[in-house]
């Protein structure tokens, strides 16, 4: 009974500072969880939030594709399509869900789901393969393209296709087959045009050749006429029979001395003439000829000088020229080609000095197993950012109008074609080079 009152067997009363710590402690755990909930909460709100905004973003994306898409499993039932696919089918969307996706091909379609499954076995994409659906509207071709669907743990569980209409297709290939064609055209329009350009220089270098011995020629015809007025003159007073006296007169007045001792000279003058535009016109033939099988054994050094006094001569005589090159540069090949090379480069050169101070055009050569020929001018240089590009077709620095970026490239190919090489660089002391060289010919 006295334990009982003493209070023996119950526990004793804890301070009140100890209890009152204790549920402070439970009150903050309580706290901190409850903050870890808010932001838990916060966090899932984020994600639904996310979440939903992806799934809002992929239905647009779907609703708004013009292909059919078709999500199935491994048997081939369907999982998912979009809006395109219901109004190809005519079905809604629980219509289509779980139906075999080879209730929807057509007996004559090429391929069916057999053939997609052997390629969803081996993992492989399915490209450009076609198929034909039945819709309410009959046979509907498509070609489709479709990849395997994996799960988290890289398990195929599917496939997708998406199926675009081959009419469309055929009519996107027509569009294409179009702008090609327009594409080729205008690429002629160009060739045409440079040829014509090369036509253009080529006449203007013909035109300046062959005025100095046309005018010669004209010149010498005229003193002739001069000449044959005279000496009808005096033959005709002979014919009439005029004594001595009058014949001395008519000699001293008519300067038939003097006449019959030119005579001579203004005769082969026009023969020098008539000799050397039939030179012209011979080389304009030989140069013209497209015979790309004639090939000849030619002088290089000939065709410089040509091209050098048909372009820049004729286009610009107060560039100053100087040649070094060997007579005997003796190359095969093409002789009017290699012509066309040399007086499109001859040209560059004559552009690129364009408002230069200082106008300065060489052209050096040397021959050993190869003919090298070097032409030099005095213009800006090449710029290292295009010295790459300069040989390709229809690439020009030139202003809208002046050139149609083939003229390097034409010679370019032309200088291959001859087992050559065409170069281009910048000189030390500034301009650029243009260096051809082209297998020499072999003696015998």
């Amino acid at each position: 009974m006295r334990e009982d009152a003493l209070g023996y067997g119950k526990p004793l009363p804890r301070p009140a500072d100890e209890t009152d710590e204790a549920w402070i402690a439970v009150i903050r755990k309580m706290d901190e969880t409850y903050a870890e909930l808010l932001t838990q909460q916060v966090a899932v709100e984020q994600k639904n939030e996310e979440l939903e905004e992806a799934q809002t973003f992929i239905a647009g994306l779907m609703a708004s594709m013009t292909d059919i898409l078709i999500a199935c499993d491994l048997s081939g039932r369907i999982e998912q399509v979009n809006l395109a696919a219901e109004r190809a089918f005519g079905r809604s969307p629980g219509d289509l869900a779980r139906l075999p996706l080879e209730e929807l091909l057509a007996e004559e379609s090429p391929a069916h789901f057999r053939h997609l499954r052997e390629a969803v076995e081996r993992r492989a994409r399915i490209s450009d393969r076609e198929l034909v659906f039945r819709t309410p509207e009959g046979s509907f071709p498509v070609s489709a393209n479709g990849a395997v669907r994996f799960d988290s743990r890289g398990r195929s569980v599917g496939l997708v296709l998406v199926c675009r209409p081959i009419g469309e297709l055929r009519k996107a290939y027509r569009d294409l087959e179009a702008a090609h064609e327009g594409l080729k055209e205008a690429q002629q329009q160009l060739v045409h045009s440079e040829k014509m350009a090369s036509l253009g220089r080529l006449v203007a270098g013909v035109a300046h050749e062959l005025n100095n011995p046309i005018s010669f020629v004209y010149g010498n015809a005229h003193t002739l006429r001069r000449y044959s007025g005279r000496l009808t003159a005096y033959v005709d007073a002979v014919e009439r029979g005029a004594n001595t006296a009058t014949l001395a007169r008519l000699r001293e007045e008519l300067k038939i001395q003097h006449t019959l001792a030119n005579m001579e000279g203004t005769l082969d003058g026009m023969l020098e003439g008539a000799e050397r535009v039939r030179d012209v016109v011979a080389d304009l033939r030989r140069f013209s000829s497209d015979r790309r099988e004639a090939r000849e054994v030619f002088d290089l050094a000939v065709l410089a000088r040509s091209a050098l006094d048909w372009v820049a001569k004729a286009r610009a005589p107060e560039i100053e020229t100087f040649v070094d090159v060997p007579e005997g540069l003796a190359a095969v090949g093409h002789p009017g080609h290699v012509h066309q090379v040399l007086m499109n480069l001859v040209q560059n050169a004559v552009d690129a000095m364009e408002d230069r101070p200082v106008r300065r055009l060489e052209i050096t050569g040397r021959s050993g197993d190869e003919v090298v020929l070097m032409l030099r001018d005095t213009g800006s240089g090449i710029d290292p950012e295009i010295a790459a590009r300069i040989f390709d077709p229809f690439f020009t620095t030139k202003p809208i109008g002046k050139g149609t970026g083939l003229g390097l490239s034409i010679s370019y190919r032309i200088v291959q074609e001859h087992g050559g090489t065409l170069e281009a660089s910048n000189h030390p002391e500034g301009g650029a080079v243009m260096t051809l060289r082209l297998p020499a010919a072999r003696e015998g």
